[in-house]
């Protein structure tokens, strides 16, 4: 259930629950109407003998007023140091609210905020969007499959409205414009992860980014196996040969740049592995099922495309996604078959579960090509060798060009979708050089820098030193992917990122 967030400059008489903010200091300030003298005095003293409440960033403290004309409860919600306050801080502290309050009986809420909470860091405005966005994010759920989700009434659930009450709220609902098209961008691509594979294969994932990038003004070009063949991708249609389910290519062209500019597109390549069973090169049997999220930097690609379109962005991008089953089968491709890829380019098999980059290796040679792009990013769940290094926390990132690492590193700090960068080196490039082809799709030294060498065969495919960068992203694509006993689900992870990117440096 969508929640309705509100900007507003007084509290709506159907709250039920007031949230105040409290900085560690416990100094408690609030506009007049939102609690009496008596009120304040009574909030003061509570906070003054709960020393277990210390005002953590996201801590929460509930109360009841006794005579209260205004909610039913009223909620301290505790923003940590104020001298370390942040965007994120707020994004941090919605979501833990909304984690707090989710399983109880608060369902019209409103947060007040006073100008004396603005901070050297942060404003009031710029507080009250993060946090209404990381109470939505934390919001997202997936259970378009539980046949008895609305079977019980009797079910608690979660709040169905939120809003933010301030003197500037015209400037808050401004910044939260772009943060919400963001946050949609996101559940698009956590959906389109989550998705089961027997519903999200090649043909039904195509038509399904049509379906929602084109009425938002996205063009949208679907190359089916007859078009991949006559363009010669043997890349993606090698690997998709053992599979009933024929691969696809999918273009998203965002054209929002002005007429002035006519800027040279951003290019935003994605791996669509909508199932990897490892080919004849077969995976072990055991968290297969996680396989279905092989798609994870497609659905970065489509989601970041429907952030842009929603706000209208003032930017040429364009987004390719390469889409297949890797299946074994009678007609699979092999360990020593010899694919000839788009670009001319020969690749020896040598593992058939090393089949993303074959995908991206066509799709990169075609956007440069027929787009000539100013710089390249790609996104995919390519290595378990990525996750050996830098556990879930951290997305392995290649890239050939400082300046353009220096915009990563610097959106990575204002989203938190951490980056860490690995090495390109020449030694990687030799290393999967082929006996009897150009390039072979594993490195020689088997079982060591496996994420550096994949890395490596994208870079076989770059022209002309074009700007590009590599995000192996499948340590990232999953929340709780650490966690056994706990739901997996997408994470949505490069959208934010690629977005504060393309908004910080690139438009226009």
């Amino acid at each position: 259930m969508a929640i309705s967030i509100r900007f507003s400059k007084k509290t709506p008489a159907s709250a039920d629950t007031i949230i105040l903010l409290v900085f560690k200091s416990k100094t408690l300030s609030v506009t007049a109407e939102s609690i009496t003298p008596e009120q304040k005095k009574f909030i003061t003293s509570a906070l003054a003998k709960n020393p277990t409440f210390t005002a953590a960033c996201g801590q929460t403290l509930t109360l009841t007023l006794a005579g209260s004309a205004t909610a039913a409860r009223y909620v301290m919600l505790g923003l940590g140091e104020a001298s370390a306050f942040s965007a994120l801080k707020a994004e941090e502290a919605g979501g833990k609210l909304y984690a707090a309050l989710k399983g109880g009986s608060a369902k019209s809420l409103a947060i007040v905020l006073d100008k004396s909470l603005s901070q050297k860091t942060i404003n009031t405005a710029t507080l009250a969007a993060h946090l209404a966005c990381g109470f939505n994010l934390r919001s997202y759920t997936f259970d378009h499959y539980k046949s008895k989700k609305n079977k019980n009434p009797e079910a608690v659930k979660p709040p169905s409205s939120l809003d933010l009450v301030l003197s500037d709220q015209t400037a808050a609902q401004k910044i939260y414009g772009s943060l919400e098209a963001q946050i949609k961008g996101v559940f698009s691509a956590r959906d389109l992860v989550n998705e089961p594979p027997n519903i999200l294969y090649p043909e039904s994932y195509a038509k399904r980014i049509a379906a929602e990038l084109k009425p938002l003004g996205v063009q949208v070009d679907i190359f089916d196996e007859k078009r991949l063949e006559k363009l010669g991708m043997g890349g993606i249609l090698g690997v998709g040969q053992g599979s009933d389910k024929p691969p696809r290519v999918v273009i998203m062209r965002w054209n929002g740049g002005t007429k002035k500019t006519k800027s040279a597109p951003i290019a935003l390549v994605g791996k669509g592995m909508t199932f990897d069973s490892g080919g004849i090169s077969i995976k072990p049997a055991a968290g297969m099922d996680e396989m279905k999220m092989d798609m994870g930097g497609s659905a970065a690609v489509v989601g970041t495309l429907k952030a842009l379109a929603l706000r209208k962005a003032k930017v040429n991008v364009v987004g390719i996604v390469g889409l297949a089953e890797n299946m074994p089968s009678g007609t699979a491709y092999r360990p020593a078959d010899i694919l000839t890829m788009y670009s001319g380019k020969t690749v020896e098999v040598l593992n058939t579960d090393a089949e993303g980059r074959l995908v991206l290796g066509d799709c990169l040679s075609y956007v440069q090509e027929i787009y000539k792009p100013q710089i390249i990013i790609d996104l995919a769940t390519l290595t378990g060798a990525i996750m050996v290094a830098l556990g879930h926390e951290y997305c392995g990132t290649f890239v050939n060009n400082n300046d353009l690492w220096a915009k990563l590193e610097k959106s990575s700090q204002n989203t938190d979708e951490k980056l860490w960068r690995m090495p390109l080196d020449e030694a990687w490039r030799k290393d999967i050089e082929a006996n009897f082809a150009d390039i072979q799709n594993i490195g020689k030294s088997t079982g060591r820098a496996g994420a550096c060498t994949a890395a490596a065969f994208l870079e076989h495919f770059i022209e002309n030193n074009t700007p590009w960068a590599h995000l192996d992203i499948a340590g990232t694509a999953w929340r709780n992917a650490d966690k056994p006993t706990v739901p997996k689900f997408g994470s949505g992870f490069g959208v934010r990122l690629l977005c504060d990117l393309i908004a910080q440096n690139y438009e226009d």
